[in-house]
């Protein structure tokens, strides 16, 4: 089992915390996993947006600027 898939399955607690304010954070490998994790959160993102993925993006860009969305990553 892969993180991405967990925030997949776990989208709409996710896409409720993020919209309580909550914060989110990737730790681990920088060359695969960071990016897929990125995508699966996209993804939810546009799941839950009337816009989809435009409204997806610009929702993940306000977590960036507000630093809400964390990465701690390192290429092995």
């Amino acid at each position: 089992v892969y993180v991405q898939q967990r925030v997949r399955e776990q989208g709409g607690h996710i896409w409720k915390l993020l919209q309580a304010g909550g914060h989110f954070y990737v730790c681990g490998d920088a060359a695969h996993m960071a990016g897929d994790v990125e995508r699966a959160l996209l993804e939810v993102l546009a799941n839950h947006m009337e816009g989809g993925e435009k409204d997806a993006k610009e929702y993940f860009d306000d977590l960036k600027t507000q630093g809400r969305y964390q990465r701690d990553v390192w290429f092995s």
